[in-house]
């Protein structure tokens, strides 16, 4: 019985220890220089560029639709918030924005390679509910091999 009652003396005084040291810190206080969370500020620039160059065409919250272009033709823009877009890995959104294609036109000329890639994450962020992006395809092993 003394045992025990010296094993919770012991216990209680290592938890209020524990507890002091911590009472020190207050919980607004951040000690980490870098949070792994995205912030809103983490995709100010892709805010922007996404209101610059994609807002017009897929509307501010990437649902998409019929959109009339200046020359009067009507453009069907898929969604990128739900459906087809969700199937897609991240590798497939940088070729669609580089080179365009199907009615979008290409920004490979006007985006920095780092500038797409924050464009990416920003749609998964914003439009998809950063849901985690499918698996990039497979290359197959034989691919960049010669034979005779």
């Amino acid at each position: 019985m003394k045992r025990q009652s010296f094993l919770v003396i012991i216990i209680v005084l290592l938890l209020l220890t524990a507890c002091h040291k911590n009472a020190g810190t207050s919980p607004t206080t951040n000690n980490n220089a870098a949070m792994p969370n995205a912030t809103p500020e983490e995709f100010a620039a892709a805010r922007a560029s996404y209101e610059k160059n994609c807002k017009s065409c897929h509307m501010a919250n990437g649902e998409g639709g019929t959109v009339k272009l200046d020359d009067g033709t009507k453009l069907k823009v898929p969604s990128l918030r739900e459906g087809h877009a969700l199937k897609h890995p991240d590798s497939d959104y940088v070729k669609q924005i580089v080179k365009g294609g199907d009615g979008m036109p290409a920004f490979g000329d006007k985006l920095k390679p780092d500038e797409i890639d924050d464009l990416v994450r920003f749609i998964r962020h914003e439009c998809q509910g950063g849901m985690t992006p499918p698996a990039e395809p497979m290359m197959s092993p034989m691919k960049n091999m010669k034979t005779n």
